[in-house]
Order: structure tokens, then C-alpha cells, then sequence
């Protein structure tokens, strides 16, 4: 039987126990106290699971932030109403003196058309924004996304802009948008 040896002492621990720095020696034994995990299990559902790097975090947060809606709604909103504004003025061109004669110059034309495109784009766009930016506060006051925060917010901007109109207007226009914003939710959450 071969006689047992001690097997020799790391010079960096003789030097932990002469100045009791237990916490070094801690370190020490243990390692650094930052670990890189590179082989997390993430339980997934459907498809691989990919770990969001900080810049795509921050990207992520900008693009679901309210000011970042309510202006993508404004944008969105006042391209649509200047399609919606050219058709119109295409279909029913305004004539502003009906005994005037028929015959228009494509100049003027092309301005009433112009005017038509403005007005509807920044209705709009007014009403886009408006309609994003108070739904996104709601929802992010209640902590919930549901139904709800539509028909909260149609009734805010439907009141808001009925108001221009009196108080009445301001009534049935927040009644209406919201009814109408519930309808749309319902339609649009059932598919």
C-alpha cells in the first residue's frame, strides 16, 4: 500500500489565509460573479426562441410607445384622407356658382381638387392621431388590452371633436364614435 501524500497547497491560498481575506478567497474559489449564459433553456411554444438584444429591446419599446402611435396614426391617417379626398372631388366636383359656365379650366380643377385633399388629410390625420394616442393612454392606464379601450376612446374623440359643434354635438359625436369604435373592435377581434 503506497503511503498517502498531501498534495501541495496553491501558493494563492496561503496568501488568502495569512490576511483573512475571506472575501478574495471567495471569489477565489468560486470565480467572478458575472456569468455568462450562453445555455439558457427557454421554454418555447412554437419555434425557436431567440434572446432580444438591447437594441432590439429599445426599438421595440420606441415603436410601442404612445407618441410613436399617435404619430404613425396621424401619418397613416393623412395619407388615407388625401386618397379618400381625391377620389371624392373626382366623383363630385364643387361648382361654386351653378349658372356660371360649365366649362372649367384643368387648373381649376386641379385646385378644388387640391383643397378637397387637404381638408379630408388633415381630418384625418386630426382624427388618427387623436383617436391612437388617447386609446394607447387608456390602455396603458387600465393595464389591459381589450374592447374597452376602443370604446373609451372613440367616446373621448368623438366628444372631442363633436365639441367644435356645441355641447349637443359633443354628446352624440362621443356616443357615435364610440359606438361605432366597439363595432369595429367586436368585427375586428372575431376574425
Amino acid at each position: 500500500m503506497t503511503e498517502y501524500r498531501k498534495p501541495p497547497v496553491d501558493p494563492d491560498l496561503i496568501k488568502f489565509s495569512e490576511k483573512d481575506d475571506y472575501d478574495s478567497l471567495a471569489k477565489y474559489l468560486v470565480g467572478n460573479i458575472y456569468r455568462y449564459r450562453e445555455n439558457i433553456i427557454i421554454p418555447r411554444v412554437l419555434g425557436p426562441v431567440i434572446i432580444k438584444t438591447n437594441e432590439e429591446k429599445m426599438i421595440e419599446a420606441t415603436v410601442e410607445s404612445c407618441p410613436f402611435k399617435s404619430f404613425t396614426s396621424c401619418v397613416i391617417g393623412y395619407g388615407l384622407g388625401a386618397a379618400v379626398g381625391l377620389f371624392t372631388s373626382s366623383l363630385m366636383p364643387n361648382m361654386s356658382d351653378p349658372m356660371a359656365q360649365q366649362n372649367q379650366t384643368a387648373r381649376e380643377i386641379l385646385r378644388e381638387m387640391k383643397n378637397s385633399m387637404l381638408s379630408y388629410a388633415k381630418n384625418f390625420a386630426i382624427l388618427g392621431a387623436v383617436f391612437s394616442g388617447v386609446e394607447c393612454c387608456i390602455e396603458s392606464a387600465r393595464g389591459k388590452s381589450d374592447w374597452k379601450n376602443g370604446t373609451y376612446a372613440g367616446g373621448v374623440t368623438g366628444g372631442l371633436i363633436g365639441l367644435r359643434g356645441g355641447l349637443k354635438a359633443g354628446v352624440f359625436g362621443a356616443a357615435g364614435f364610440a359606438a361605432f369604435s366597439t363595432v369595429i373592435d367586436y368585427y375586428m377581434h372575431q376574425r
